[in-house]
């Protein structure tokens, strides 16, 4: 009898703890944070293994009020010790953003964007004289804005096809970020974005007043040569 009501005893403990973690996860699920984390604490101090594990990620992606790194390891090493396999995996993780950490601060605060102009995307931009007087040198810079031109227009294409740059961080690093992680490269990314765009927009507009100013000056002096050429009196009128 005692042994039945031993047991007994323990099914009852072990239903109550169930439904205390459930309750903990409904109040996860609907972000109240505070709540769930006492109920996941409480568990957690009393053994229970999920709730370890959970524990250990509310303060891995700051869930728990702030990121903890420490508690965060803290409580996976406890859970996997107990043959938790998400615990073990997230203290790997965390193993492995220690070995990565200056790739993950170089695209939460450090990417300046300068990768984006190179290869077929570098467009120098084309210096032009005040004017041009003959054929061949006209024809030289009116060659070197259609390629600047093209290239930039090639640019223009890949850089929107780009955006938002949070594309190009790498896989392998972006599973190693942590929610506040994310949120701040995803500013820092858009800000650079924003800033190649205003860049090249800006860029492009002195260029193009450069070749606009060169070409006005340059059809104005063919036009009056031709002109003098054309109101110039004959050979023979000279004599």
């Amino acid at each position: 009898m005692k042994t039945f009501l031993f047991c007994a005893a323990l099914l009852c403990s072990s239903a109550a703890l169930a439904d205390e973690l459930a309750d903990a996860d409904a109040l996860f699920a609907k972000k109240a944070y505070p709540e769930a984390l006492q109920k996941y604490t409480k568990l957690a101090n009393a053994g229970n293994v999920t709730a370890q594990q959970h524990l250990g990620e509310m303060y891995f992606y700051g869930e728990a009020g702030a990121v903890d790194m420490e508690k965060a390891t803290e409580w996976f090493a406890k859970a996997a010790s107990r043959g938790n396999a998400v615990a073990a995996a997230s203290l790997e993780l965390i193993k492995q953003r220690k070995a990565r950490r200056a790739d993950i601060d170089y695209w939460v605060a450090k990417y300046d964007g300068s990768d984006l102009r190179t290869g077929d995307y570098r467009c120098p931009a084309p210096r032009f004289p005040a004017m041009s007087k003959v054929n061949e040198e006209i024809d030289r810079y009116s060659a070197r804005m259609k390629t600047w031109q093209d290239c930039h227009n090639r640019f223009v294409t890949y850089l929107n096809g780009e955006l938002p740059l949070t594309k190009r961080i790498p896989d392998d690093i972006s599973k190693l970020l942590t929610k506040d992680e994310m949120e701040r490269a995803t500013a820092h990314l858009k800000e650079v974005g924003e800033r190649v765009s205003e860049d090249t927009q800006v860029s492009g507009k002195m260029v193009v007043a450069d070749f606009t100013a060169w070409r006005n000056a340059t059809e104005a002096y063919v036009a009056e040569h031709n002109e003098m050429v054309k109101n110039a009196p004959p050979p023979e009128a000279k004599n």
